[in-house]
């Protein structure tokens, strides 16, 4: 069993890979390589002429020459605190102030530099009496009437009912099933149109269409209470 254990810690020993030197260079053995490798290819780039190793390549403009790149401010340098002036005539016009012209898309009617050239105190009061001669001044008129017969008015039955809702108070006939009330009370859009075609066919006292059957006068689900609510009842 030693002897097993002997040769696994061999076998690992050699599989481990070496951990390299601290004083390496990047891609060599030691600093010292990595010296000698720089100073071989220095060497040769100085006696080609071009720049030593490690020296940022200079930038190519291509067929754009300085003149041209400095009119468009490339290349200069503006001391620290200079306008945009100072940097190429181009790049001072970008940088002045647009001012809104007078061109019906854009009015400038706010900048006194603009108005100032071109309007006076007379200009103005013309233009306020030629406004003021414009405008079309609606005369008002009666109130329509409302019509007399408007049907049931449940915001009153509500405010005057007896009763609360599901509290019976009016008699219905055993006629009155819930399948016959399901049935009619989908035919209206809604619980105040339902009660109101109940009101006028005869309700509360009578249920013509059963849509009444618990007798307590609201139809298909009405609910007084936010009428009351807002009668603050």
């Amino acid at each position: 069993m030693l002897g097993i254990a002997v040769i696994g810690m061999v076998v690992l020993q050699a599989c481990t890979p070496p951990v390299p030197a601290s004083n390496a260079g990047p891609g060599f053995n030691s600093a010292a390589d990595f010296a000698m490798e720089r100073a071989r290819r220095d060497t040769a780039l100085a006696a080609s002429g071009s720049t030593t190793f490690g020296s940022p390549a200079p930038v190519q403009t291509g067929a754009i020459g300085a003149t041209d790149l400095a009119a468009v401010g490339i290349g200069q340098t503006a001391p620290i605190g200079a306008p945009m002036s100072a940097i190429s005539p181009s790049a001072s016009v970008a940088a002045a102030p647009v001012r809104a012209s007078n061109n019906g898309a854009i009015s400038d009617e706010q900048e006194f530099s603009a108005v100032s050239g071109r309007e006076s105190i007379e200009s103005d009061a013309q233009r306020r009496a030629a406004l003021a001669a414009a405008r079309e001044q609606i005369q008002p008129t009666a109130l329509p009437t409302r019509p007399a017969n408007t049907g049931p008015n449940i915001v009153e039955y509500a405010l005057n009912a007896p009763n609360q809702m599901g509290q019976e108070w009016y008699a219905r006939s055993i006629f009155g099933t819930q399948g016959r009330f399901q049935r009619n009370c989908v035919k209206y859009m809604s619980p105040d149109a339902a009660q109101r075609d109940f009101l006028a066919i005869g309700g509360p006292d009578r249920d013509r269409k059963g849509l009444d059957p618990d007798g307590d006068g609201f139809a298909c689900g009405w609910d007084p209470a936010p009428f009351l609510l807002a009668a603050g009842r």
